[in-house]
C-alpha cells in the first residue's frame, strides 16, 4: 500500500502519514498484536481504589459452542470498559473461563467417547479411542482421574478458540488477568468460601427431598429448573373411606400411589370438611393415610382433593414439610421404582401389586399401575389427556424426580424470612441498568421455596473439602466432618487422605471417607468477584478492586449468577460484590425468534466477522440498548461497516489538507484561530454532542452515545466538509484556511475519541496516521475545551446552510446534471433568522454549490430553494 506522507515543521507534532487507499481489512490483526505487545489495556497495580474501574466479566462456558450472542453482550461490556479507560480510570478487566461442571463433562464424553467410572484405577498411560463410539452404550469406561485429565485437556483447547474470537472482536481485556473456574486458584477460593460459610452456619448438610436428574444422576438446584410443556393425563382414582365409600382424587402420576402419605384439600372446601382428621385407604397398596387441610390445595383443580406423595413435585415437598408428614420414597436415583418392597406396604395383595412395579422406569410403572387400577375397579373412566408444564433440568432430557438424598446447602432466604429481606435490600442497593430488571431479581428472591443446593454428583468440578470419620460399622458420621486448614487448600478428599490420617484408613471401620461430591458450578462462578480480586489470597489487589464497579450479564441468569453472587458477597464480605449491574438482552434471529441449534437458526460468529469485520459487528451490538432483545441484522452490520469506511476516507480528506496535531484547539491552535461563523457553529454542535454522549455513557446508555456521535458525523461529512472545501484549499486566504483547519482537526480529534469505544480498529488506524500512541489511551473529549467556541456561536447556522446546499444539490439531481455543474442564479428563502444565518455562511455556500449568484429572500420559516438557473455543463462558475 502506497503512503502519502506529509512532513510537518511544527515542533512536538507527529508526521502525518495517510495511506492512498485506506481499508478495514487487516486492522484486527495489526492492532490486536500491537495492543498486546504494548500493554495498551494492562491494569496498573500501582494505583488507588478511587482510580480503578473494576469489571466482573462473565466467564463463558468454554465447552459451549460459539454463538453470535457472545459477540453481542461482550462487545457491550467492552464499549463501557473503553469509555471508562478514556475517562482516566485504571480499568481492571479480567477474563475467565467457566470450564468445570456438567457441560464440560458432556462434551468430553461425546468428544472422546468415554464415560467415567470412579471405581476404576487410574491409568497413567491412558489414551482415548482414536475413533470414538457414537452410541453412549459403547463408550469406554475410564477412571475418575483419567476422566478429569481429559476434561482439562479439551477445556484448554476450547478456551483458546474463545480467546481468539474475543481478541479478533477487539475486547480490551487484560489477557494477563485470566482464570479458570477449575484452576488451583479458583478451587482454593471456592473451598475457602465454602468452609467460611460452613463455620458461620450459612452452609449445612441435610438429608432432604432433592430435585434429581435421573439421566445425569445428580441433584439440581431450583435456579436450574425450566418448565416444559409435556403431554400427560389425569387419572381419576378411588381411595376408600372406613365405611367403604370412595374418595376420588385426580393425578397425573398414579405410579406414585405406593408413596402416598396423605390426601389434602383446601380448608374452606365444604365438600371435604367432614373428612379432615379422618383416614382413607389407598387402592392396590392398602395403606391408611390421613386427610388433611392446606391452603395450597386448589378446589377448582380436578376433584379438589389431591394425594401427597413423597415426592411427586415441589408442592408435595411443601405439604410434607409444613404438615409434618412421613417420608415414603419409592423412586430411586436411577429413575426406577425401588426393587425392595417398602415396610409400610404389608399383606400379600399389596406386596404383589408393588412387585409388579419394582425395578420399572417411572414411565413403565405408570402404565402398569393404570392396568392394575383398572383391574381392581379403582380407576373411574378413562384417563383425560392434557398438556401441562413439567420440571426439567435446564440441560436434561427427562423430567426431574424428587428423591430423598443427603446434600449440601447454602442459606439463601428460601427458608428464612429475615435473610430473604436482607437479600432484597441488597438488590435495592444495587444500581440496575436498565432499572426495570430489578423486578426479576425481586420476583426470584420472593419466590424461593428452599435453600440453594450446592452439591453435585459429578466428577469435573471443585471437590467439596470435607471428609467424614467412619464408625465401628464403617458408616460415615456426618455430623462430625473432618475439615482441612486454609493453608492446605485446594484439596481433593476423593484422592487425598483426611488431615492426620493415612490413605490406608480410607473406607475402613474407624477410618474415614472423603465426600465424593463436587460443588455446583454456580457455587464457584458466584465467587468470580472474589476470585479475580484476590480475596483471601492477595489483600493488596483485593483492596484496590473490591467491591467491584460493574457486573455485566444476560437477563436469564439474574436468578443464578447475579443472585448467587449477591448471596456469597453478603455472607463472606458483608457487602454487595459490585455497585452496578448491566443486563443485556438476547440475540434473536431475523424473525425475532430465539436462536437455537435445534431450530437451525444459529449464526456462527467467525463467519460474520470474516464477512463484515469486527468494527461493523461491534457497531450492531453497540446499537442495541441494554436489556433489549435484538434481532441479528446484517443490514445494521452493513451500516456499521459503511460508517467505519467513511471514517477512514473522511479522515484521509481532513489530513490531506495539511491538518496536523498542532491544528487541534488546545494542542496548538487557540480559540481565536476559529473566526468563521460556520466553523464556530460546527464546534458548538460538537460541544453539545460531547456533553450529551458523556452523560449517556455515564448512565450506561452507550447506544444513545453512539447515535449522537454518528448523527453528528454524517452532518460533518455530508454538509460541513462539502461546504468548506474551498476555504480548506486556501482559496479565501490564510486566516480563513487556518480557521477551517482548526475546526477540521478539532472535530476529527473528538470524533475519533467518541467512536473509539465502538470502532476500536478504524479509530486507532486513523489515530496512527497523525498522532502518537493509541486513541484508546487518549482522554475522552473534554467539553470544557470546546466551551469558549460555543459562546456566541450559533449551532443552527450549519444546519441552515446545509439545508440550502441540499436544495441546490436536489435541483441539479432533478435536472439530471452533475453536482459540479455551475449555478448561474438561484433564490434561497427562509425566515429572517434563517436568512441571517445564510448571510453568515454565504461564501461557503456559493463555493460548495458552484454558484455565481444566490439571492436571499426573507419570508416563511423553512429553507427553500427556487428559480435555479443552471449553466451549461462546460460553463465555469463566474
Amino acid at each position: 500500500m502506497a503512503d502519502n506522507t506529509q512532513g510537518t515543521d511544527t515542533p512536538g507534532t507527529t508526521t502525518v502519514t495517510v495511506p492512498d487507499k485506506p481499508v478495514l481489512e487487516g486492522l484486527e490483526e495489526k492492532f490486536s498484536a500491537r495492543w498486546r505487545e504494548e500493554g495498551t489495556f494492562r491494569f496498573d497495580r500501582d494505583t488507588e481504589r478511587a482510580q480503578v474501574y473494576s469489571i466482573d466479566t462473565p466467564p463463558p462456558t468454554a465447552s459451549g459452542s460459539l454463538h453470535v450472542g457472545h459477540m453481542f453482550s461482550y462487545t457491550q461490556t467492552d464499549v463501557v470498559a473503553r469509555y471508562r479507560r478514556m475517562t482516566g480510570k485504571n480499568v481492571f478487566y479480567p477474563m475467565g473461563w467457566d470450564d468445570n461442571g456438567l457441560p464440560t463433562e458432556r462434551r468430553v464424553q461425546n468428544y472422546f467417547g468415554v464415560r467415567c467410572d470412579p471405581t476404576l484405577a487410574y491409568d497413567p498411560d491412558y489414551q482415548p479411542p482414536a475413533k470414538p463410539a457414537k452410541n453412549e452404550r459403547d463408550f469406554e469406561q475410564v477412571s475418575r482421574r483419567n476422566f478429569i485429565e481429559l476434561c482439562e485437556r479439551l477445556a484448554v483447547d476450547d478456551e483458546k478458540v474463545f480467546e481468539d474470537l474475543f481478541t479478533r472482536l477487539g475486547l480490551s481485556v487484560d489477557w494477563d488477568l485470566t482464570y479458570r473456574t477449575i484452576d488451583d486458584h479458583s478451587r482454593r477460593i471456592a473451598q475457602k468460601a465454602f468452609l467460611d460459610d460452613l463455620a458461620a452456619g450459612n452452609a449445612y448438610l441435610a438429608d432432604a427431598p432433592t430435585l434429581w436428574d435421573v439421566t445425569f444422576r445428580t441433584a439440581v438446584a431450583q435456579a436450574e429448573l425450566e418448565d416444559r410443556e409435556r403431554p400427560g393425563a389425569y387419572h381419576r382414582v378411588a381411595f376408600a373411606r372406613p365405611d367403604g365409600q370412595p374418595v376420588h382424587i385426580e393425578t397425573t402420576r398414579p405410579e406414585l400411589l405406593p408413596a402416598c402419605v396423605a390426601l389434602v384439600a383446601h380448608p374452606d372446601d365444604e365438600r371435604y370438611r367432614g373428612l379432615f382428621g379422618t383416614t382413607v385407604t389407598s387402592p392396590l397398596f392398602g395403606v391408611e393415610v390421613p386427610v388433611v387441610a392446606h391452603r395450597l390445595a386448589k378446589p377448582d383443580k380436578g376433584s379438589g382433593i389431591a394425594m401427597i406423595c413423597t415426592f411427586g413435585d415441589l408442592t408435595d415437598v411443601v405439604w410434607w414439610r409444613e404438615l409434618d408428614l412421613p417420608t415414603r420414597p419409592v423412586v430411586g436415583r436411577d429413575g426406577r421404582i425401588l426393587a425392595e418392597t417398602p415396610e409400610w406396604i404389608r399383606g400379600e395383595g399389596p406386596a404383589a401389586a408393588y412387585a409388579e412395579l419394582a425395578g420399572k422406569t417411572v414411565f413403565s410403572a405408570k402404565e402398569r399401575t393404570v392396568e392394575l387400577l383398572r383391574e381392581a375397579g379403582a380407576l373411574e373412566g378413562e384417563p383425560k389427556q392434557i398438556v401441562h408444564p413439567v420440571n426439567f433440568y435446564e440441560k436434561g432430557d427427562k423430567p426431574l424426580e424428587v428423591v430423598t438424598s443427603r446434600q449440601w446447602y447454602i442459606r439463601n432466604g428460601g427458608r428464612d424470612a429475615a435473610r430473604r429481606e436482607r437479600l432484597l435490600a441488597r438488590g435495592a442497593e444495587l444500581a440496575w441498568h436498565p432499572a426495570f430488571m430489578k423486578a426479576r431479581y425481586d420476583d426470584w428472591v420472593e419466590g424461593l421455596n428452599g435453600d440453594w443446593l450446592i452439591s453435585r454428583q459429578r466428577f469435573f468440578g471443585v471437590p467439596i473439602p470435607v471428609w467424614y470419620p467412619l464408625d465401628a460399622q464403617g458408616e460415615p458420621v456426618y455430623d462430625e466432618p473432618i475439615l482441612p486448614s486454609a493453608d492446605r487448600l485446594p484439596v481433593d478428599p476423593a484422592a487425598e487422605p483426611a488431615p492426620g490420617r493415612e490413605e490406608s484408613e480410607r473406607g475402613r471401620p474407624g477410618g474415614f471417607t472423603g465426600d465424593p461430591d463436587v460443588l455446583d458450578t454456580w457455587a464457584t462462578s458466584s465467587l468470580s468477584p472474589q476470585i479475580v480480586t484476590g480475596w483471601a489470597t492477595d489483600p493488596d489487589l483485593h483492596a484496590k478492586t473490591y467491591p467491584m464497579d460493574l457486573r455485566p450479564q444476560a437477563h436469564e441468569i439474574i436468578r443464578t449468577w447475579l443472585f448467587s453472587s449477591v448471596v456469597r458477597a453478603d455472607s463472606l464480605t458483608d457487602s454487595l460484590p459490585w455497585s452496578d449491574a448491566t443486563i443485556s438482552g438476547w440475540v434473536l434471529d431475523p424473525d425475532r425468534k430465539k436462536m437455537s441449534k435445534s431450530k437451525g437458526n444459529v449464526v456462527v460468529p467467525t463467519d460474520t466477522l470474516e464477512k463484515f469485520g469486527s468494527d461493523a459487528v461491534r457497531y450492531w451490538a453497540a446499537s442495541a440498548r441494554l436489556g433489549a432483545d435484538t434481532a441479528f441484522d446484517e443490514g445494521q452490520i452493513k451500516i456499521g461497516r459503511r460508517l467505519a469506511i467513511k471514517l477512514l476516507n473522511a479522515s484521509k480528506f481532513v489530513l490531506a489538507q495539511g491538518v496536523t496535531e498542532a491544528s487541534v484547539l488546545g494542542a496548538g491552535a487557540d480559540a481565536g484561530t476559529v473566526a468563521d461563523p460556520l466553523d464556530r457553529s460546527l464546534l458548538a454542535r460538537l460541544a453539545t454532542v460531547v456533553e450529551r454522549a458523556t452523560e449517556a455513557f455515564e448512565n450506561y446508555e452507550y447506544a444513545r452515545a453512539l447515535q449522537l456521535a454518528e448523527s453528528f458525523f454524517w452532518t460533518f461529512t455530508d454538509d460541513y466538509v462539502e461546504l468548506v472545501k474551498d476555504r480548506a484549499y486556501g482559496a479565501r486566504g490564510e486566516a480563513a484556511q487556518a480557521s477551517v483547519h482548526a475546526a477540521l482537526a478539532t472535530t476529527l480529534d473528538a470524533l475519533l475519541r467518541l467512536f473509539a469505544p465502538v470502532l476500536p480498529f478504524a479509530t486507532d488506524e486513523v489515530w496512527s496516521w497523525w498522532r502518537a500512541g493509541s486513541v484508546h489511551r487518549a482522554p475522552w473529549p473534554d467539553v470544557a475545551a470546546l466551551a469558549p467556541l460555543a459562546e456566541g456561536a450559533d449551532p443552527e447556522l450549519l444546519t441552515t446552510v446545509g439545508e440550502a446546499l441540499s436544495g441546490l444539490r436536489k435541483a441539479k439531481s432533478e435536472a439530471k446534471v452533475k453536482q459540479r455543474t455551475a449555478v448561474r442564479t438561484a433564490v434561497i428563502t427562509g425566515s429572517a433568522e434563517e436568512v441571517a444565518r445564510l448571510e453568515a455562511g454565504l461564501g461557503d455556500l456559493r463555493a460548495a454549490g458552484n454558484a455565481a449568484e444566490l439571492r436571499l429572500e426573507a419570508g416563511e420559516a423553512g429553507v427553500g430553494v427556487r428559480d435555479v438557473e443552471l449553466a451549461p455543463a462546460e460553463e465555469p462558475v463566474r
